[in-house]
């Protein structure tokens, strides 16, 4: 039976304590036999998205004959060397910020980001950084949870906008929502310009997302904001998204990461790979919805989504 450990402190405690991972006289010795344990923790990131991800992953584990308990660890730095180590054996990651994040790890803070909006250099990069700590990388759906920009519905349908090519080409000024570091990101404020020709007259600096971002936008205060594709609450404020139609973001799709000792045999990529043919980014954001919303838990949202796929009894 599933369940969140209610020792969830004392473990974070043993994770902060456990942090090497394989040596390093045995990091790139990749070539054993994945292992199959048949008792796996899934770790959840502590945000609505990760743990709707982690019970499903858990549930499709568990109908593939696993035994699965849950645990939250919010913060990357304790999670990460925590899934090398086999404390954790999977976690939903993203991959462009998992790859990112990983060459930080083993390059330093200033390396060149390995990240980008090919997915499939994005995912070479990843999982040569992963394999010698002991990850494989599972392949992505197509699902994607990765930087956007939304307008009102009245002013996109007023200026004719399905996408940000469509609001570069229209000339119009653009006060962008978002925060503060959006000036000197590539994929924020500088990428808008140079990849859209959009004219940004300044940011306005209220966080990724956030209601007051949003609230901004609404009332025409500002008129762009910058969120998420799985944004759960858009409707609300009457926004839609426009369309990042020539690939200035990451690729930033839904990939499991697992243990290979633990967890990587066929057993698990087989019953993980499933949502890949199903999940969408548009299902993600409507059990975001569901939970942020309408206050179903997660775990019953993961399991109404995967009975009605047909991939749980």
């Amino acid at each position: 039976m599933r369940s969140r450990t209610t020792a969830a402190a004392a473990l974070l405690l043993a994770l902060t304590a456990c942090t090497t991972g394989p040596s390093l006289e045995n990091r790139g010795a990749v070539t054993a036999a994945p292992g199959d344990s048949r008792h796996l923790t899934i770790g959840s990131a502590g945000f609505t998205e990760s743990d709707l991800l982690a019970q499903m992953y858990a549930q499709l584990l568990d109908q593939a004959g696993y035994r699965t308990s849950l645990i939250t660890v919010a913060n990357r730095e304790i999670y990460e060397p925590a899934l090398e180590s086999g404390q954790i054996d999977v976690v939903p990651e993203y991959a462009a910020t998992f790859a990112d994040w990983l060459n930080a790890k083993a390059h330093g803070p200033d390396a060149p980001p390995v990240g980008s909006p090919d997915l499939a250099a994005t995912m070479k990069a990843l999982r040569e950084l992963a394999a010698p700590r002991g990850l494989t990388v599972l392949d992505p759906g197509r699902a994607v949870d990765q930087n956007a920009f939304a307008v009102t519905a009245a002013y996109a349908r007023e200026h004719h906008l399905a996408t940000l090519s469509d609001l570069g080409a229209s000339g119009l000024k653009v006060r962008l929502a978002a925060g503060d570091e959006c000036v000197q990101r590539p994929y924020c404020e500088p990428g808008l310009k140079k990849v859209y020709g959009i004219d940004i007259t300044g940011v306005d600096p209220k966080g990724v997302g956030t209601t007051q971002a949003k609230r901004a936008v609404q009332s025409g205060q500002d008129q762009m904001v910058l969120t998420t594709t799985t944004d759960a609450t858009l409707d609300q404020f009457g926004l839609v998204l426009l369309a990042d139609d020539r690939h200035l973001q990451n690729a930033d799709y839904v990939v499991p990461v697992v243990n290979r000792a633990r967890a990587g045999a066929e057993g698990v990529t087989k019953a993980l790979g499933k949502l890949n043919d199903v999940l969408t980014t548009a299902d993600l954001a409507a059990m975001n919805r569901q939970v942020d919303s309408w206050r179903r838990l997660a775990q019953d949202v993961a399991r109404t989504y995967l009975r009605d796929k047909g991939l749980v009894r």
